[in-house]
């Protein structure tokens, strides 16, 4: 589910990059630097209103996927990678701790000589 989505959102992305870059802007838009205005005629007399509203769709699914991309990751997702390392930190380490005996430690005292 989440890569379908992921592939549907770089879609989106793309097509709406597209959408954005053929509109025509005030003065000169990317349709007339690749063809002279030609573009201006393919869908007809009402291209801007139709750039417009597919620009809007286009806008508006970007939206919802970006919303169902956050909610399905919370989903799939464990820990993060800070918790993950707070709980290496705070758990004791696997190795046993020796014990210190109560008894008084030893020295390496040569034995008093008598004189």
């Amino acid at each position: 589910m989440m890569t379908f989505l992921v592939i549907v959102h770089l879609l989106i992305s793309i097509l709406l990059i597209g959408a954005v870059l053929l509109q025509s802007g005030k003065g000169s838009s990317m349709a007339n630097v690749f063809g002279g205005g030609g573009m201006e005629t393919v869908f007809g007399a009402e291209t801007p209103a139709i750039m417009n509203r597919i620009t809007t769709v286009l806008a508006i699914l970007f939206m919802i996927n970006c919303i169902l991309l956050t909610t399905v990751s919370f989903k799939y997702s464990g820990p993060s990678v800070i918790q993950r390392e707070l709980q290496k930190q705070t758990t004791p380490s696997e190795q046993p701790v020796k014990p210190i005996s109560p008894t008084t430690p030893t020295r390496d005292v040569p034995p008093a000589q008598e004189n």
